[in-house]
């Protein structure tokens, strides 16, 4: 185990990703200095780091690793093959230790539930950190997005417990000791991590089969590949969703509809565990998927003995994270809304909200997809995740550090798209083109939707000021 006590100083290779930022925030309330490096892109993190005073260069740079770090802490998109600092510290034989590596030496000593699953893992365990933190427990955290009532996405907790979103790339699961868990949902993905579903869900199985007897696991019961894996789990198995046959039941869910949403309302449904009616919940999140989501978080709480009343009103005060059905602003009149969705269920369910919402207004999705593996693996469900809206601008394919090139493009993407509806989809190919092709063209009868995992969210920003 890492003497963390011990640690005066740590170096940190790819201090913007998401995740690691983190863990930074949760190093340097324990004292530790951090310095790093990481790209020039620009993400939400740039803010984070400025707010804590923490020096960080931007390019990477053998000169850039200091001498005195008692530990090279590296993000896992990155190694000795395409990183000069990688290369060096290896070389050298500096002390490191991996993103995953460190969140588990976080959270395995603490009373850790870990939310995991394909989709709706960040906002589940925004959500349930957050209403934990209402209701008085003061967890500790580690969010895949800012948290927009944190603007941060780590909370600094005072107790034993540490809400974790899980993330299965690179299995990085196997690093991970949960005490509960939720499972909110099963797609393939990651194809370059999983050749096949198979092995996919290989990893969900033996990341619930950890979780001790004393715990219990959530999962999402109306599908049958969740309700799968949860058979490898050895704690208690709490299946939720709309079916009747789950241990918790939604009913009389209400939809929130377009001048609603304008008023701040809700959306309300009921739940029910095993026929004891916990009553009537309201969420300010849109969406079929984002009541489960509430749902899985109110089966914790219970479990945790939370004040059900408290938990209630936290829920209804949830603001949610940034980049999931974010309204960003407006140019010409248009909405601009920004969403993180880069799976085609993902994509098919938020545009599908999207159309709920704004019936008669033209919707236009910019799509940045992200990987090659991704893309080619499901090339034919990524060409019908479109159909709720009216038109599709797709971007060159953001390859991240680990792919610089692959077997497909984004213009085998919109032929595919335009073979289902003709001329619904183009290629424009960067993000300064997509924001000049829609700056005179949208009015108030649009929608835009900037969507995908890559910084496709600058079409969104920069429409709203130029």
């Amino acid at each position: 185990m890492l003497e963390l006590d011990k640690l005066k100083k740590v170096y940190v290779i790819g201090i913007k990703g998401s995740g690691v930022i983190a863990v930074v925030e949760i190093l340097q309330s324990m004292g530790i200095e951090i310095t790093g490096s990481d790209t020039h892109e620009k993400f939400f993190t740039d803010e984070v780091l400025q707010r804590l005073g923490i020096k960080y260069i931007e390019g990477f740079s053998v000169g850039n690793i200091p001498n005195d770090a008692d530990l090279i802490l590296y993000s896992s998109s990155y190694n000795e093959e395409n990183n000069v600092e990688m290369a060096e510290i290896k070389k050298r034989k500096l002390p490191t230790i991996s993103y995953p590596e460190m969140v588990s030496e976080l959270f395995n000593q603490k009373y850790g539930i870990a939310v995991c699953g394909t989709h709706g893992k960040t906002t589940t365990s925004a959500m349930l950190a957050f209403v934990m933190q209402q209701v008085g427990i003061s967890p500790t955290a580690i969010i895949g997005s800012r948290v927009r009532q944190w603007g941060s996405n780590a909370l600094i907790g005072k107790n034993e417990f540490f809400v974790l979103e899980a993330d299965e790339f690179q299995n990085k699961l196997k690093f991970y000791e949960p005490k509960a868990a939720v499972l909110t949902s099963l797609d393939w993905d990651h194809p370059d991590t999983y050749p096949t579903f198979a092995e996919y869900k290989k990893a969900f199985s033996d990341f619930v089969a950890k979780i001790p007897k004393i715990g219990f696991l959530a999962v999402w019961g109306d599908s049958i590949d969740t309700s799968e894996v949860a058979k490898y789990c050895n704690a208690e198995v709490i299946k939720y969703g709309f079916g009747e046959d789950n241990d918790v039941v939604i009913s009389n869910k209400i939809q929130m509809t377009n001048d609603q949403i304008d008023k701040l309302k809700y959306q309300s449904f009921d739940v029910s565990y095993k026929n004891e009616n916990l009553g009537n919940f309201q969420i300010q999140l849109i969406g079929k998927h984002n009541v489960l989501n509430a749902v899985s978080v109110i089966i914790a709480c219970y479990k945790l003995n939370l004040d059900m009343e408290k938990v209630r009103e936290a829920l209804q005060n949830f603001e949610g994270t940034s980049r999931r059905f974010e309204v960003v602003g407006q140019r010409n009149g248009a909405i601009l809304i920004d969403d993180y969705g880069h799976h085609p269920e993902e994509i098919k369910v938020t545009l599908k909200g999207a159309r709920e919402i704004y019936p008669e207004k033209n919707i236009i999705a910019v799509f940045h997809p992200h990987s090659y593996s991704r893309t080619e693996a499901l090339l034919q469900d990524f060409a019908q995740s479109f159909d709720s809206v009216d038109q599709v601008l797709v971007l060159d394919i953001y390859g991240s550090a680990r792919e610089n090139t692959g077997a497909v493009s984004s213009k085998d993407l919109v032929n595919l798209i335009n073979k289902y509806q003709h001329n619904k989809a183009e290629h424009i190919p960067t993000i300064d083109d997509a924001v000049e092709f829609l700056r005179d063209k949208i009015t108030d009868n649009d929608v835009v939707i900037t969507i995908g995992a890559g910084n496709v969210f600058e079409v969104a920003n920069k429409l709203c000021e130029i």
